[in-house]
């Protein structure tokens, strides 16, 4: 498998192989998997457990449609909760930023990416998170502007971004391959190494290196982060279909469903973002 820019399939079992999302599993190797007809030779190590199911592109579909519906449910409450009380916005939005943030490093650094309970979890937090937020950028009383139909065009950006990375990942348009992969690690990384140092910049003078401060600079470097996250879904399709075709357990699905997530918050927090700025113009 390769390399991934998404933290949370940074520890998944190694598979190697191109792959088209959903297809027949992969041909096992002899060493690698029990021969039909044959007995298990000594030294035999089995890649996976032989009592569980394979993970299906079902399995993914699936856990992939519950996490995001509690991460939707967690956030409309609350986007709620905020509205009828702002004071309540900072508190949700860094307590749900935080306890995200240690869930996927708990996820990612602790093998626990396959936990349902971890990746409800962070969709629950990045719910409380993302609601917060978003009254943030759109009302009046923090100097937002747009409302619901801004947060409206921010999911339907972001559901069409996904919807056309998976279609150029399906036709095969767009290949993954290591050298784009080396690629697109190499820009995640730079951009959040960029995100650090504005926002410890932004504690000595205003606005930081100006990254998020609304003008040209702001609405290039958004874009070139849209950009960016849009490439990590190739990525997250590609390490789903290498497990699909690894006859990789179940469970995994849920990790598939995480790291799939992760991008997605990224996505629409940077759209948003981006929308915030031509709206206050």
């Amino acid at each position: 498998m390769r390399t991934s820019s998404n933290p949370v399939f940074r520890n998944l079992p190694k598979e190697s192989g191109y792959a088209g999302f959903g297809g027949a599993p992969a041909q096992p190797q002899y060493g690698q998997y029990p021969q039909p007809g044959y007995p298990q030779q000594p030294g035999y190590q089995q890649a996976y457990p032989a009592q569980t199911r394979a993970i299906t592109i079902d399995d993914v579909v699936t856990k992939t449609a519950i996490t995001l519906g509690t991460l939707i449910v967690s956030a409309v409450i609350s986007y709620v909760l905020v509205a009828n009380n702002t004071k309540l916005a900072l508190p949700f939005a860094l307590v749900g930023a935080l306890v995200g943030l240690v869930l996927v490093l708990v996820a990612s650094f602790g093998n626990q990416s396959s936990n349902p309970a971890i990746v409800l979890g962070y969709a629950v937090a990045e719910g409380l998170f993302l609601g917060s937020l978003s009254f943030v950028f759109t009302d009046i009383t923090f100097g937002g502007v747009g409302g619901a139909g801004l947060i409206g065009q921010a999911v339907l950006g972001t559901l069409g971004v996904f919807a056309g990375m998976l279609v150029a990942y399906r036709t095969g348009a767009i290949r993954v391959t290591p050298k784009l992969t080396r690629m697109i690690v190499g820009a995640t990384v730079g951009v959040l190494v960029l995100m650090v140092g504005n926002l410890i910049a932004s504690f000595f003078m205003a606005d930081g290196f100006g990254l998020r401060s609304g003008g040209p600079l702001a609405i290039a470097f958004s874009l070139v982060c849209i950009g960016i996250a849009a490439f990590n879904f190739l990525i997250d399709f590609d390490t789903a279909d290498q497990l699909i075709r690894a006859q990789a357990p179940e469970k995994m699905a849920w990790a598939v469903a995480l790291g799939l997530t992760v991008t997605l918050v990224w996505l629409y927090v940077e759209i948003l973002r981006l929308l915030s700025y031509f709206n206050n113009d």
